[in-house]
């Protein structure tokens, strides 16, 4: 055995490295919820309940309770306000980290985000000129898209 040889199972023993998932790998299986919380998907620990409750939150298809086990290889589908994320669980924890870490305890299955459609601004008029006129109005809408 060389010494190099040595200092190679030193690095595979001291920690999650960039290459592969973080978490605490004694950990069979986390519940949702705090999973949810510790991969940074939601602000608190509460929310991340509200919105298995509310049926926002599958693993493998199915809706999911904020008290299931979650466990390594499965996937996790969230419905937020921005769109649908798909996840694949890479590494469980219960401790919520830096975000640098808790983006190695998943995949990002996601479909990529629609391009932002052009909203028509607001239509501003100095003040003091009154209400707008019947043609004024017609030309807001006309503007607004409607």
């Amino acid at each position: 055995m060389h010494a190099d040889d040595d200092d190679d199972e030193d690095e595979a023993e001291a920690g999650p490295t960039a290459a592969g998932p973080a978490g605490d790998p004694a950990l069979q299986s986390v519940r949702l919820d705090k999973w949810l919380w510790a991969a940074r998907c939601f602000k608190t620990r509460g929310l991340a309940s509200e919105a298995c409750a509310a049926g926002h939150v599958k693993v493998g298809g199915a809706t999911a309770k904020a008290a299931r086990s979650l466990k390594r290889g499965e996937e996790v589908t969230i419905k937020t306000g921005d769109g649908v994320r798909i996840l694949e669980v890479l590494g469980l924890s219960e401790r919520r980290g830096p975000a640098a870490v808790a983006r190695t305890l998943y995949n990002d299955k996601s479909p990529p985000r629609p391009p932002p459609t052009e909203v028509p601004g607001m239509v501003v008029r100095d003040r003091g000129l009154g209400r707008p006129t019947k043609q004024e109005r017609r030309d807001i809408r006309r503007l607004r898209g409607y």
